[in-house]
């Protein structure tokens, strides 16, 4: 009997548990999604006049003043507030309309204030309205008709909900003219009133049932990507409303451009510096106010992600020694460019002006001794199938190169290599270089943009390293550390292009592998030369020039080979991946949990879950009750009748008496 009613239970679970959870919902979840309205507390049906709101409160204020009833405090408020919001024609629409609803905490507030006293004494209105005059802060407001034509701009749009009677509109508008002047250029900027009823349902979102609402009230802000034309593309920010939170998530949810990240002096160093790429010129930010960098300065640092890498710095006035010693800074606002190892940091005091910023950044986007990279090899000059930085016509040009591991020997020899180039590069050395023909062979071929000095970071490139480094010792300067000290060589490479290769074309096909493997090599013949000598600027500027000298002057063999392809040193930007990568970059886990809770939060005020819940309860019931019932029928079918086992044993019953009777004529006869 037990067993059978575990098995009837269990049998039952699932619409045992849908029937509980339809319960549920309708008498705990379901009161908590749709509270008592405000006109609920007048005992007036929802969206009436005014003057119905009116007159009943007067038959409310009658009865107490003749003493008929006297309300507690807590209810005299209540009702005194509904009476405020559903007269005022803005208030009303508004909570009509969109469930607005934003002094809502003054209920709370007045209870606890005037809690035991008697309502008489309760100071009147409970709401006080916008102090200041809508068009003291509105500007560009977008009405319905140009809401249709407002995107044929490619400019994104930031747009702004409002209502000319909300006290938190009016508070953000210096805030949201902040935003405006900070977003001028790169993005259309609008405003769009509650009163344009049509636009703002567009721009709200929906309850399930189909309600128009703004999940955090107002104002509300929402942005319209380039190319973005419908809500369905929109995005909206969810974040709480400031100057700076604003534009962080406007640059990077829509502009899709880097954020620019603070650094205190204890994280500056190991966080920042020590992590960036040896090659990129270090630009930093000093603010007094915390802000993060504009979207045109997080447009540079997208656009010049190759050549620099950006960081802020909050400025304290008690740190004052710690980046003066550093770095020369006196005060803030002021930006820093940091180069090549042992060079003096370039500080620029002041206000950054954005046009001002691309020219600075353009002209100290590469180190003074640039680095040899995949995306700088042609640009420089130092690359077999370009040509000189001098022009297409410059048929023999140079590049100096020195390779090494990162670390302070190839530190000291890259500002050795650096004052090279600032020894050749300063006009009096072409004065005075009249007196020593040695030297102003390699001053002109710099100057002509014949010759380029850089560095290679000889573990990262070690293929190409070890090409033009073919000795016994090139593991000392190339590829993975072997041994505790690091050799940083110097080399030049001889380049030379055929005047008629580029006019004659050669349509010659490869008749073997052997003709094809001769066929893809680099078009410019080059020849390399490794520098034994010290580390004296003098000798170096003299080995250059007889070098060039010596290359301009003989005629050398024209050999052509396929140079080692440079390893890119940099991993793909996470902006690349777009606007979802930037913001699943910055989001973390509990952002994402909250945002998924808020979804299902909002579903459940669905009033038909629990009837849908309840039918599902009923209908596995009835379709497992049926189920059972027909298994118990076919059960009993099967089993076989007593009278049909009576019938079935009486041939059996006759069979053995005729055994026995036979059995017994036979032992008589014998």
């Amino acid at each position: 009997m037990a067993g059978d009613s575990a098995a009837k239970i269990k049998a039952y679970a699932v619409p045992a548990v849908l029937f509980s959870l339809s319960m549920l919902y309708q008498l705990v979840l379901l009161p908590r999604a749709f509270p008592p309205s405000h006109y609920d507390v007048l005992g007036l049906k929802t969206y009436c006049s005014m003057e119905e709101v009116k007159e009943a409160y007067e038959n409310l204020e009658s009865k107490w003043n003749s003493g008929l009833e006297v309300p507690t405090t807590t209810e005299f408020i209540k009702i005194r507030y509904a009476y405020e919001l559903l007269t005022n024609p803005i208030w009303k629409r508004n909570y009509d309309v969109f469930g607005i609803n934003e002094q809502d905490h003054v209920l709370e507030k007045l209870s606890q204030q005037y809690a035991g006293e008697k309502f008489s004494n309760i100071a009147l209105p409970l709401l006080r309205t916008v102090a200041s005059d809508t068009g003291d802060y509105a500007f560009n407001v977008i009405t319905s008709k140009e809401f249709q034509s407002m995107f044929q701009d490619s400019k994104p749009w930031l747009l702004q909900v409002y209502s000319s009677g909300s006290n938190q509109s009016a508070q953000f508008a210096n805030s949201w003219k902040r935003i405006a002047a900070l977003l001028n250029g790169v993005a259309n900027i609008g405003m769009v009133e509650l009163g344009e009823v049509q636009v703002a349902a567009y721009l709200s979102e929906r309850k399930p049932m189909g309600r128009f609402f703004f999940r955090n009230g107002l104002p509300s802000v929402v942005a319209f990507p380039s190319g973005c034309k419908t809500s369905d593309c929109l995005i909206r920010f969810e974040g709480e409303l400031s100057v700076d939170a604003v534009t962080d998530w406007f640059a990077m949810a829509v502009l899709n451009l880097p954020r620019i990240f603070y650094y205190s002096k204890e994280s500056l160093g190991p966080r920042f510096l020590a992590k960036s790429s040896p090659h990129k010129v270090k630009v930093i930010f000093f603010s007094k106010t915390g802000e993060r960098a504009t979207p045109a300065i997080r447009q540079a640092a997208r656009d010049y992600w190759n050549y620099a890498t950006f960081a802020c710095v909050l400025w304290r006035e008690e740190e004052f020694s710690v980046w003066w010693n550093t770095f020369g800074v006196e005060s803030a606002p002021a930006v820093v460019f940091l180069k090549d190892p042992g060079l003096k940091p370039l500080v620029y005091h002041g206000s950054v002006n954005d046009s001002w910023f691309l020219d600075v950044l353009e002209q100290n986007k590469q180190q003074e001794l640039p680095q040899l990279r995949s995306l700088t090899s042609e640009e420089l000059g130092c690359d077999a199938r370009g040509y000189s930085r001098a022009g297409r016509d410059t048929l023999t040009w140079y590049c100096a190169i020195l390779a090494g591991r990162l670390g302070p020997e190839l530190d000291s020899m890259r500002e050795t290599m650096r004052r090279v180039q600032e020894t050749l590069s300063k006009s009096s050395v072409l004065k005075a270089a009249s007196e020593d023909e040695h030297s102003i062979t390699a001053a002109v071929a710099l100057k002509s943009k014949r010759l380029t000095l850089s560095w290679l970071d000889g573990e990262t490139q070690k293929n190409y390293c070890f090409f033009y480094l073919n000795i016994e010792s090139s593991y000392e300067t190339c590829g993975p550390r072997r041994v505790r000290t690091d050799v940083p060589r110097l080399f030049i490479i001889r380049y030379e292009r055929n005047a008629t290769e580029d006019t004659f074309k050669v349509d010659k096909k490869a008749k073997s592998i052997w003709e094809f493997h001769q066929q893809v090599v680099d078009p410019a013949a080059q020849l390399s030369v490794t520098y034994n000598g010290s580390a004296e600027v003098s000798q170096i500027i003299q080995w250059m020039s007889n070098i060039i000298e010596d290359g301009d002057s003989r005629k050398l063999p024209f050999y052509r080979v396929k140079t080692p392809e440079l390893v890119p040193e940099d991993a793909e930007p996470f902006w690349s991946r777009g606007p979802q990568g930037l913001l699943s970059k910055s989001m973390g886990t509990k952002q994402k949990i909250q945002r998924t809770i808020i979804r299902i939060y909002d579903y459940l005020g669905d009033p038909r879950i629990g009837p849908a819940l309840l039918l599902g309860a009923l209908m596995s019931f009835g379709s497992i009750w049926l189920m059972r019932t027909q298994q118990n029928r076919s059960v009993q079918s099967s089993q076989p009748s007593q009278a049909d086992n009576d019938d079935k044993l009486k041939p059996r019953e006759r069979r053995r008496r005729k055994e026995c009777i036979e059995t017994q004529l036979t032992s008589f006869n014998n």
